[in-house]
């Protein structure tokens, strides 16, 4: 899996062609424009990549939950877990399948609203200054191969087109509220391959 996961980043170098962007939107992952968005504020770069991690209902996996909930089309009564989210509207820049399959709601030139209450990097409100890429699966548990693949591969691409100085999970950018990607998520993985520095990971991601 390490290998594969390399071969496929070593592409950072052709990341830079400017053919792979569009006013924010990624070639390589599929458009489901979402209307849960705003305008960044501009105080400051955007320099941070939350990862996430989702399932509805939680556990579950490949049915098109995410992508109405995204897109406020969820139907809130087709099962009980959907009523504590009830009118919840959300977003993130990208969806990222069990299959490695990549999803684009958002523009990455615009607000996402994934990040909620946070504070990161001396900065409060992350959703003004961050990237949020959701991975399907369970806070806590295990995530797959493919999709390591594309995120090593996506986070390489924001850092050729974005100044990203730091990757964070929503657990450290909201402690004690959010715990997700949580324990399952292979920071040292992502670490290797992407082979940036260490300063850019949180310091627990061993």
């Amino acid at each position: 899996m390490w290998g594969r996961i390399a071969a496929r980043t070593t592409v950072r170098d052709t990341n830079n062609d400017p053919g792979l962007w569009r006013d924010g939107w990624y070639r390589h992952a599929q458009a489901c424009p979402s209307p849960n968005f705003g305008p960044r504020p501009g105080t400051h770069p955007t320099d941070l990549i939350v990862i996430h991690s989702i399932s509805l209902p939680p556990g579950v996996y490949g049915g098109p939950e995410i992508e109405a909930l995204f897109t406020n089309r969820l139907d809130f009564d087709a099962h009980p877990y959907f009523q504590q989210i009830r009118d919840l509207k959300v977003s993130a820049h990208f969806v990222i399948r069990r299959g490695g399959e990549l999803i684009q709601f958002v523009s990455c030139d615009q607000r996402a609203w994934h990040a909620g209450v946070s504070s990161y990097r001396g900065r409060e409100q992350c959703n003004d200054d961050s990237i949020g890429i959701e991975l399907e699966g369970l806070e806590g548990s295990s995530f797959e191969p493919a999709q390591y693949e594309t995120l090593a591969a996506l986070c390489a691409a924001l850092g050729q087109h974005y100044p990203i100085e730091h990757v964070a999970g929503h657990e450290h950018i909201a402690p004690g509220r959010k715990q997700d990607p949580g324990a399952g998520f292979r920071w040292g993985l992502l670490r290797q391959v992407l082979a940036w520095p260490d300063r850019c990971f949180p310091r627990e991601g061993a």
